[in-house]
């Protein structure tokens, strides 16, 4: 039987301080292993399970910045790929 897929998207002009709110509650939510997103429209509740995949990317072209953070996982038991180190941080 296939599951049917559920999805949550939200778009919104935030400042830095309510980024780091977010932010927080993502790692907040990652630690417990239940994270849920909602907003007036939609939710949606995820339970993280064994190991994480984690994309990680950050670009500049010319005034636009970006950065996109991935989690995903699965869950069953497949055998997580290889570990690389990452290094973020915050100094000028």
């Amino acid at each position: 039987m296939k599951r049917r897929k559920n999805s949550f998207r939200h778009d919104s002009l935030q400042s830095q301080e309510s980024i780091q709110v977010i932010l927080k509650a993502l790692t907040d939510g990652v630690a417990k292993g239940k994270i849920t997103f909602s907003d007036e429209d939609d939710s949606i509740t995820m339970k993280l399970e064994g190991l994480l995949n984690l994309r990680l990317t950050a670009s500049q072209e010319d005034n636009r910045n970006r950065v996109n953070l991935r989690i995903t996982w699965e869950n069953s038991g497949r055998k997580a790929p290889k570990k690389k180190a990452l290094s973020v941080s915050s100094k000028r």
